[in-house]
């Protein structure tokens, strides 16, 4: 990388004061051709165009790895799920589906894609439901993945919501979705009425996806049943295939009730195999354990054993006000923030691996080759794409959950999201009553008092 040393070093533009995770003291990055050229003191450097940024946090481009854009954004229509179960959910967007249009779909994931370009996420991963035979939704979610091209990075996987074998049609309208441009096929194992026929539906997604040099992306396990063990099948397909980096088991929920000595065996045969753990901690926390007495599950999978164990595992925001949960912003801060809490990860190095899993994990989940960050390090010569944020480290970051201050994607800034400032007007009875604490919501300082 080039340094201070480098005195007469030109660029097209150079970011000075940028704190990087992990690092006590700011640093200056230089931009060519949207790519990083330079980092260090470049006190020396000169550029067309300076940006400082303040001593702000710098962080790597966040990735969204499991969301379902053909969902997003239709809570309460029809009807709302009252019992915030994965049944009733099912149902409800079974009634939903009949009633989508081309402009529905195109006009919804529009406006979730700019959400989550305002929270920094410049790649990201959807499933579509495969369900319609026209396969409708499909190909407006290719619309817009061409559409957003340059700004946010969109892989398709075709979902059978409905299974592989429940649903015979689902194998050949995956094939189909695969000649129309989808990065990758799924199974929902847990979903088909046995056993036997479970392991099927991923013997036939994980053939289609070898065959056809594409993504694996498993439903896997979304149950509190601890007798649901699909996760070693995945494991396994993933292993004896060879296509391990390109399969992801998403949720995995039924691992947490799992007794340890077959835990540890699973976990060996994971890390093994290479697959990614995408684990949902917002969803799942709501949608889990509804079956349950006391004391309930929490809901989540072993994020902190499968990432002890060197197992890559991602984070993931899931759904948007959608019949399968009615909140959602589409923030990943949000998701890693419910992962501390829920997994216990409130250490301080915890707390930076959250943010990995909301970064790094998910690029490597999705097979992000040019992904600027490798084991937390910026690297030289890749894509000048990050967000500056007003925090200090990591943990202030989950704290605050905020809005990246600016967005960089290929050096140029396509978000900017300006600092809420609230007032404080004094109304205790203590003499005071013209005192007004401006609170700058920026690095955490202290309120000025007037």
């Amino acid at each position: 990388m080039n340094g201070g040393d480098e005195m007469t070093s030109s660029y097209d533009l150079i970011v000075r004061n940028a704190l990087l995770i992990g690092n006590d003291t700011s640093t200056d990055i230089g931009i060519t051709d949207g790519l990083i050229a330079g980092m260090g003191q470049l006190a020396d450097a000169e550029a067309a165009e300076t940006i400082d940024a303040e001593g702000r946090l710098l962080v790597p481009p966040f990735v969204e790895p499991h969301v379902h854009l053909d969902t997003a954004l239709t809570a309460g229509n029809p009807v709302w799920n009252e019992s915030g179960t994965l049944a009733e959910g099912i149902g409800i967007w079974s009634s939903r589906k009949l009633m989508l249009t081309r402009e529905d779909i195109i006009a919804r994931a529009e406006r979730t894609i700019q959400l989550y370009l305002g929270y920094g996420v410049l790649h990201l991963r959807t499933m579509v439901d495969i369900g319609d035979p026209k396969l409708m939704a499909l190909e407006a979610i290719l619309e817009i993945k061409e559409r957003y091209r340059g700004l946010i990075d969109i892989q398709v996987i075709a979902f059978p919501q409905d299974g592989i074998i429940g649903c015979p049609a689902n194998e050949e309208r995956m094939k189909e979705a695969l000649r129309m441009g989808a990065d990758g096929v799924s199974a929902v194992p847990h979903l088909e009425n046995t056993r036997e026929e479970g392991v099927l539906s991923l013997r036939k997604a994980f053939n289609l996806a070898e065959r056809s040099g594409t993504y694996v992306h498993v439903f896997c396990d979304e149950t509190d049943d601890e007798n649901s063990k699909y996760l070693e099948v995945c494991a396994s397909l993933a292993l004896s295939s060879g296509i391990g980096s390109r399969v992801t088991a998403a949720h995995a929920n039924a691992a947490a009730y799992y007794n340890e000595s077959y835990f540890q065996k699973i976990m060996g045969l994971v890390k093994r195999s290479g697959l990614s753990i995408v684990a949902c901690p917002l969803i799942n926390s709501v949608m889990q354990g509804r079956y349950d007495s006391y004391p309930k599950g929490r809901g989540i999978t072993r994020i902190k054993e499968f990432q002890q164990a060197g197992i890559n595992v991602a984070l993931s925001h899931d759904d948007i006000r959608s019949p399968f949960y009615p909140l959602g912003t589409g923030n990943p801060l949000d998701a890693a923030h419910m992962a501390a809490h829920l997994a216990h990860m409130s250490g301080r190095a915890e707390m930076r691996s959250l943010i990995g899993m909301i970064t790094e994990g998910g690029a490597i989940a999705m097979g992000l080759e040019e992904y600027n960050y490798q084991g937390g390090v910026l690297r030289d010569g890749a894509p000048a794409s990050f967000l500056l944020f007003d925090a200090k480290d990591s943990s202030d970051l989950i704290r605050q959950r905020l809005s990246p201050r600016f967005v960089f994607r290929s050096g140029r800034v396509i978000a900017e999201t300006r600092p809420a400032v609230t007032n404080l007007l004094d109304t205790a009875d203590n003499g005071r009553a013209d005192l007004v604490i401006p609170l700058a919501m920026k690095m955490g300082a202290s309120p000025n008092v007037s």
